[in-house]
Order: structure tokens, then sequence, then C-alpha cells
């Protein structure tokens, strides 16, 4: 008698080659929509908005929360909500289309499959973004993952969140913002100069980690890598070369331009203010 043949039990990737890439103001988002969540809510879910370029990267560029119901065994969501917000959203930009959905909390939850079927019928493969509003020890958890397919032969069983490669890139002025948000306590924000303050810090560390990886390298301690060779190379090539009087007369020069906008600002202010008072007191005689 021939032996059967095995029926194997294997894992089938929904997607090859993803990764993910999300703009600070998204997380700035959903930490406000955490905020203002309703008493009751425990978690905060909604949909993400972006593009998905050739080589399978997701660039994640807006958001928006979505009401929600949720309880041990099922997800109520309002579908029709949902569905406006993405009019309005692309009224303005037509080339954000969904991408996936996000809630906030620690890793995935029980829920988090019945919600993420229904944004698999809105766009195929979506992206789940779990973001830890808690910010626990100053550290921000943020994680993106896909489902991948769980199959006993051709019939499928079930699925599981696979995590995905992700990437948080901000400009120098979103990191100081994205700072204060880990912070637990802020007893007041940074100013336009105590911000510069903290960006010229980081560049010190920064040079002084790459002073020391070059001197690792030419001294034997540490074997060379091509790429970080390649790209310090690019660092240092798009440097203007200015003398040490040249550079400090342009930051002077700067500096002096930033003052004048700050102290042109508060004039204005000042100005408005004086301006409502006088309203207000004409309306009163």
């Amino acid at each position: 008698m021939a032996a059967s043949e095995p029926t194997v039990l294997q894992f089938v990737p929904s997607t090859t080659g993803l990764s993910a890439k999300v703009h600070p103001l998204v997380i700035f988002n959903i930490c406000d929509c955490y905020v203002r969540r309703p008493d009751q809510a425990d978690r905060v879910i909604g949909t993400l908005l972006g593009s998905i370029s050739a080589d399978g990267t997701v660039d994640i560029r807006n958001s928006y929360a979505v009401p929600h119901n949720e309880s041990s065994d099922q997800v109520a969501l309002d579908i029709d909500y949902h569905h406006n917000m993405l009019l309005s959203h692309q009224k303005v930009n037509p080339k954000e289309v969904i991408v996936g959905w996000y809630s906030t909390g620690f890793g995935v939850s029980g829920g988090s499959a019945l919600i993420h079927d229904f944004y698999a019928r809105e766009v195929p493969n979506p992206v789940h973004l779990t973001v830890d509003t808690g910010f626990r020890n100053g550290e921000a958890s943020i994680k993106a993952f896909v489902s991948v397919n769980l199959s006993l032969g051709d019939r499928k069983l079930a699925a599981q969140f696979q995590e995905i490669p992700l990437d948080l890139r901000m400009v120098e002025a979103e990191r100081v913002g994205f700072d204060i948000l880990r912070s637990t306590t802020v007893e007041k924000l940074p100013s336009d100069l105590e911000g510069m303050e903290t960006s010229m810090e980081r560049l010190l560390v920064l040079i002084d980690d790459v002073y020391k990886y070059v001197d690792d390298v030419v001294e034997g301690r540490v074997a060379p890598n091509d790429n970080i060779g390649r790209f310090i190379s690019d660092t240092v090539a798009s440097i203007p070369k200015l003398s040490p009087p040249a550079f400090d007369k342009l930051m002077s020069d700067s500096l002096q331009d930033q003052l004048l906008l700050l102290y042109l600002s508060s004039i204005t202010r000042t100005q408005l203010t004086v301006a409502e008072k006088l309203n207000t007191a004409a309306q009163i005689l």
C-alpha cells in the first residue's frame, strides 16, 4: 500500500519585501487623538493615508481617528464616518490613499484581527501601525505589522501579524518636538534658541562618534565598512568650504535674522492686543 503524501502546514506571506516609513506628523496626530479620546475608550484606532512606492515601501503621511466601540469578542466601527473622512482628505490631496490602520497601545491586541479584516477589504495588504502612547521610560514603541496567512494545503486556516521594518525619519525641528512628546513632564516648551542649542549638542555628539569610528578604522581596531565610508564621504563633500570667520559671520547673520523675526512678531502680537482692547472699550462706550 503506497504511503499518502503528507499535508504541509505553512505560513504564506501576503507580501514580500514590504517596509514602512512613517512621518512624525502621523505620530503627533495619533497622540493628540489619544489625549482627546472618550473617557470609556481604552485605545484609539484610525486610518493611515499615504502611498506605496514601486519597491514595496509604504509611505505613511497622514491619518485620522475612527470612532469605535470594542468589547472582548466584537468591534464596531463607524464606517460612514470613515468614508466621509476619506472623501474629505482626498479632496485636499487626491494622491493619498488608504495604506492601513493604526491603534494605540503596546503591540497587537485581541480585536486587532477583526479590524484588520475590515481594512483588508478596503485595500490589499494593509499595514497595522501600533503606537505606545505611554512612552515607557521615555522611549516610543512604534511598530508596523502585516497579516500573514496560515494555510493547510490549499485551505486557509488563520492569520497572524508579522512585524515589518519601520523607518521613522524627521528633520531637526520635528525631532525637538518628538523629544518633548516622549518626556513625561515638561515645565515649558523650548524657545527657538533652546531648540537650536539642543540640536547643536546632538550634532557635536554625532561628530564625536564619527571621529571615534574613523580613528578606530585607521588604527585597525574596527573592520572598515564600505557603506559607512561612502556615507561619511558624501556627507563631508556636501559641506560648503567656508573659512571659520565666514562661517561665524553666516551664523551670526542667521541668528540676527531670527531675532528680528521674533521681535517683529512680538510687536505685531502687542499691536493686535491693543487694537482688540480699544475695540472692546469703544463698544462699551
